[in-house]
């Protein structure tokens, strides 16, 4: 009986939290991975998740870097990523941590850095990305000069916030999505923050001027009281919309002089982004290929979030 050349990865989740949860859910469907630890300083999540799964429950970190695992999903709080992703890392293990990929700059720094002397896989859970929608609008405008992109990302205050805002808990998604349509980096920032109902900025008006020229606008907030996701890319031949919740894709294109167009739907295929990210990990730990969403990918978004704070 011959073995099989690609065993499972031992994987394990930290932090399971609503995202944590998910990452839980998704790994245990996967045929890439066993997931085996389960780590929350909460004993109670721990064990309630990991016997859903079948997986062993941790409550420090330190039983979890010891837990002999191949890669881990660190999804703790942003103040935690790096000192936990770092000893992860030099331990051997791939890691996967969610975005923003740490607090401050510095902590990101010191993770690429772990990552590249261990040889390990870092990236980063940037998972707009592996939305089907957006997949869908970069195709879309794959030979077309843009002009400009304008993203929407709005909702009601959610209970679990605490240590962010809305420009690093929302606005990372769409500086990532921005850098990943033009392929370029962010040249000026024009940002207005307003704080109306939480600790924290909850509305913010962001501005772009990417290196290559695009202009590019964030609106996010958590004041509407329902969710709004839609990106809209102009280009010199044609307008794309997309609505990144029901992942429906539409074309404007032939404007004639008496105001009348065209329009087209674009396929957008049904998959889970999340399910989408963690293969793409797996691919990543298989090959040696540079992951889809790097460390220096999460780098330069946080830079970003932070300049729109005025921290950087």
């Amino acid at each position: 009986m011959t073995s099989n050349p690609n065993p499972p990865l031992r994987v394990g989740v930290a932090g399971v939290g609503v995202m944590g949860r998910n990452h839980a859910r998704v790994l245990a469907d996967l045929r890439d991975y066993d997931l085996t630890h389960v780590f929350d300083m909460d004993a109670v999540t721990a064990q309630g998740v990991a016997d859903v799964y079948g997986a062993t429950a941790v409550t420090t970190a330190e039983a979890f870097v010891d837990a002999g695992l191949d890669a881990a999903v660190v999804s703790t709080p942003n103040r935690t990523h790096a000192d936990l992703g770092v000893a992860l890392l030099e331990r051997g293990v791939h890691v996967l941590v969610e975005k923003p990929i740490a607090a401050t700059v510095a902590d990101a720094r010191r993770m690429i850095d772990a990552a590249r002397a261990n040889d390990r896989v870092l990236m980063v859970g940037q998972v707009e990305r592996f939305n089907p929608a957006v997949e869908a609008v970069k195709r879309a405008i794959a030979d077309e000069q843009v002009i400009s992109i304008q993203i929407t990302r709005v909702g009601p205050f959610p209970p679990r916030m605490g240590e962010v805002g809305v420009v690093i808990d929302l606005a990372v998604h769409d500086i990532d999505i921005i850098r990943h349509l033009t392929g370029s980096e962010v040249a000026e920032v024009q940002p207005q923050l307003a704080r109306t109902r939480a600790e924290r900025e909850d509305t913010a008006l962001l501005q772009f001027r990417m290196e290559n020229g695009v202009i590019a606008h964030i609106t996010t907030n958590w004041v509407t009281p329902y969710k709004v996701r839609t990106l809209q890319v102009a280009t010199q031949g044609k307008f794309v919309v997309a609505d990144l919740i029901t992942r429906q894709v539409t074309e404007y294109f032939g404007q004639a002089p008496d105001g009348s167009y065209q329009t087209r739907a674009v396929n957008s295929w049904p998959s889970e982004p999340l399910k989408r990210e963690l293969e793409a990990f797996a691919h990543a730990i298989r090959t040696g290929e540079t992951p889809a969403v790097t460390g220096e990918d999460g780098l330069r978004n946080l830079e970003v979030a932070l300049r729109c704070l005025g921290q950087a």
